[in-house]
């Protein structure tokens, strides 16, 4: 079985549209809430890759003013039947030249950086970003950790690919999603925090802090690896002085 590119594919959109927060992805949002009511003043954001626009509306809940974005046809149009009250928006890849800079409290970007190929266009990438945000607003990356492409979990697999298991970071690394009816694997980019570290520091970013979400016994999720593994990492990032 072939993997693919999710962003050029629409029975994956369509597939991917359904998700809300199940499983191994309740723990990227669980702690969300309290991590940006302790590091974002203000209510202005972008939801920076927002696919179907599962992140923008959960960042609507919390009250923000917010707008999605993706360089996917697919995935905003999926956000906006699912959402008609929201606002998306198509963007061509890197271009940010729609937005106002300096007038965001908070960029998230849920998953994005695990799908960006290089190093240099994840940096191209965050300096941009980074130049949208205001002196004092955030930006809230929530990535895949490096394990999550070598154990088995409640809504990923990954054993059909030991070969992950030698993968440096930027490599290609295969992931089968068990969250949505679409079993195709999928493509993402691996990277070491050492790696991100690098990043965000080139592209004039710095780490407030950072967040490795592990699940309790008494969630109500049949947990694999998750109670003792983190399989996201959270990292809040302001802009460099």
């Amino acid at each position: 079985m072939g993997s693919f590119n999710f962003y050029e594919d629409s029975r994956y959109a369509e597939a991917y549209s359904k998700l809300e927060f199940p499983g191994t992805y309740y723990l990227a949002y669980r702690d969300l809430p309290e991590i940006i009511a302790q590091h974002v003043i203000g209510r202005e954001a972008i939801d920076f890759g927002c696919g179907a626009g599962r992140s923008t509306r959960f960042l609507r809940r919390l009250g923000f003013d917010v707008v999605g974005v993706d360089i996917s046809e697919e995935m905003i149009q999926k956000a906006r039947e699912k959402d008609d009250e929201g606002e998306y928006l198509l963007i061509a890849d890197g271009d940010f030249s729609q937005f106002e800079q300096g007038a965001y409290d908070l960029v998230l970007s849920a998953f994005t950086f695990d799908n960006v190929p290089t190093m240099h266009k994840k940096v191209q990438l965050f300096t941009g970003i980074g130049q949208l945000l205001k002196s004092k607003g955030k930006m809230v990356n929530v990535v895949s950790s490096p394990e999550i492409y070598t154990y088995e979990w409640v809504s990923f697999s990954t054993k059909d690919f030991p070969e992950n298991r030698l993968a440096r970071s930027g490599d290609e690394v295969r992931i089968r999603n068990l969250a949505i009816e679409d079993e195709r694997p999928v493509v993402d980019i691996i990277m070491s925090d050492e790696a991100y570290q690098e990043v965000y520091a080139r592209a004039g970013l710095e780490v407030v802090n950072t967040y490795k979400p592990l699940a309790k016994e008494n969630e109500p999720f049949e947990w694999v690896n998750e109670t003792t593994i983190a399989p996201w990492v959270i990292y809040v990032l302001r802009r460099a002085v």
